[in-house]
């Protein structure tokens, strides 16, 4: 993902050569030539990136190449920001009185030849990375104009999982087993397992909020466990401690016996990867206070994580039927009635629906990144270069995953990028979100007097559209407040 950052590097340099601070610099230290050649160079470059980002996953001696592209870029980048400070430094100067004998420094010849040749220097030290991508094969690639991706991106429609993936019977059956009362336990175990994007947590959450859960226990937590499996974090999640490790163990201890205790309480702990006993059998005892019939709902990609918890016939969540996959993927992937209109890509659109595998986070990837290329061509490319490479593999939600942050356009590249260093489960606020991408640059207005923010919306609904974000928050007007990352992006940065 590094190549974001350099493919902005770039996009910042030829900025600089065509600005009007380097025009005049280079029209009076005679320079106008050597500078244009370089800005040839970059743009030259630049249009490669794409492609060389796609390939360094597989080649090492592209990766290689983008590596030594990124220390030249840097020291160009540093070059230029030299000069621009220099004629800075010395147009205060100028206005000093006493200094006037610098007032023509601008046709300082020594300036000028110095110049000269360091610009000659990254010039031809970038030409010889440049020549050197002839060997990969690379693919020019257009740049990818913002006004028209960014319309697009108001067009489409952003479809909620939930309101196309029936998964009716799967959460009646959760439930059922939930309500269950023949138990003689105080509280019993009910694992959902599958393997990730099948839905599991979306699955939990149907039940969490089901009308009749609602009614039948007393209290319900929400937990998000992820790694490491520590009892005493997850003890002060279950009570609502912010003090962290401020709290002692026997305090935590005895705040959430205080919290559950007599209680029929329902406890979702969501995405498990403990497959330490012990530890569980401790977590288990210190829930061991509510009234009989309290249970503990458990998502968990391994079915050896459930058999931990003694859930030794856990429900194990299938992927979706051929219906209701297509159903989901033409409505990520079409525009409204372009499905009845284009048989061809229809056809396409099937076959890649199958190795989708029935699993909705990899249905709605590729349905999404599918709806921002236009022709049949395209797709077809897509299917039979792309996907094909994942297609066999055991789990391909991954290598897809990353197949979607492939396709991002560029700025939408570094955006994703930035949110990557948030930490698994942290929660993010939309709006201090948008603003650190316009402190850093990420964010360009599409026309005169556009908001920043507005912008940056887009870039946001370009993102959230892509299935990168999950947790969705909203206000009482149904706008996003908050989010989180999804769980398997982070194994991407």
């Amino acid at each position: 993902m590094a190549e974001t950052i350099l493919y902005h590097t770039v996009t910042q340099i030829i900025k600089k050569l065509g600005s009007t601070v380097f025009q005049e610099i280079g029209l009076a230290w005679g320079v106008e030539g050597e500078l244009h050649k370089l800005e040839n160079t970059v743009s030259t470059i630049r249009a490669v990136l794409a492609d060389a980002e796609e390939q360094q996953a597989t080649n090492c001696e592209v990766a290689d190449w983008l590596e030594k592209l990124n220390d030249a870029f840097c020291d160009a980048d540093d070059l230029l920001d030299d000069f621009s400070t220099e004629v800075l430094r010395r147009q205060v100067m100028t206005q000093n009185k006493r200094l006037k004998k610098v007032r023509n420094f601008f046709s300082s010849s020594a300036i000028s030849s110095k110049m000269t040749r360091e610009i000659k220097a990254i010039k031809e030290r970038l030409d010889a990375i440049a020549e050197d991508r002839k060997k990969f094969h690379l693919i020019e690639r257009p740049i990818e104009m913002r006004v028209g991706n960014t319309k697009r991106e108001e067009t489409h429609s952003f479809v909620h999982a939930e309101s196309v993936i029936r998964r009716e019977g799967d959460k009646n059956n959760i439930v059922e087993m939930l309500l269950d009362s023949n138990i003689q336990e105080s509280v019993s175990v009910v694992a959902i397992v599958g393997i990730g994007g099948l839905g599991k947590t979306t699955l939990a959450k149907l039940v969490y909020n089901d009308e009749v859960v609602t009614k039948y226990f007393e209290l319900k937590i929400w937990v998000c466990v992820s790694d490491p499996f520590d009892v005493k974090l997850i003890a002060q999640k279950i009570i609502g401690s912010e003090e962290g490790n401020g709290l002692q163990f026997e305090e935590v201890q005895n705040q959430l016996r205080t919290k559950i205790d007599e209680k029929k309480y329902l406890l979702v702990l969501d995405d498990v990867w403990n497959e330490n006993r012990e530890s569980w059998l401790k977590l288990r005892d210190l829930l061991s206070g509510g009234s009989r019939g309290s249970k503990i709902l458990v998502t968990t990609c391994s079915e050896l994580v459930a058999n931990v918890t003694g859930q030794n016939s856990p429900y194990v969540l299938k992927g979706l039927s051929g219906v209701v996959s297509w159903s989901l993927f033409k409505k990520m992937a079409f525009k409204q009635g372009e499905e009845y209109e284009n048989t061809s890509r229809v056809m396409v659109g099937k076959e890649i629906v199958q190795n989708c595998k029935g699993v909705p986070l990899s249905i709605r990837s590729i349905g999404s990144l599918l709806y921002y290329k236009d022709t049949n061509a395209e797709w077809l490319i897509f299917k039979n270069k792309d996907l094909s490479k994942i297609a066999q593999e055991e789990d391909i939600i991954l290598p897809i995953l990353k197949l979607s942050y492939n396709h991002l356009p560029p700025y939408l590249k570094r955006c994703f990028v930035f949110c990557s260093l948030y930490l698994k489960d942290q929660k993010i606020v939309k709006r201090e979100l948008i603003q650190l991408w316009i402190a850093h640059g990420f964010i360009q207005s599409l026309y005169e007097n556009q908001l920043l923010e507005d912008v940056g919306d887009l870039y946001f609904m370009g993102l959230l559209r892509r299935s990168l974000f999950q947790d969705i928050e909203r206000d009482e007007w149904g706008e996003i407040v908050s989010f989180k990352m999804h769980d398997l992006v982070h194994d991407l940065a």
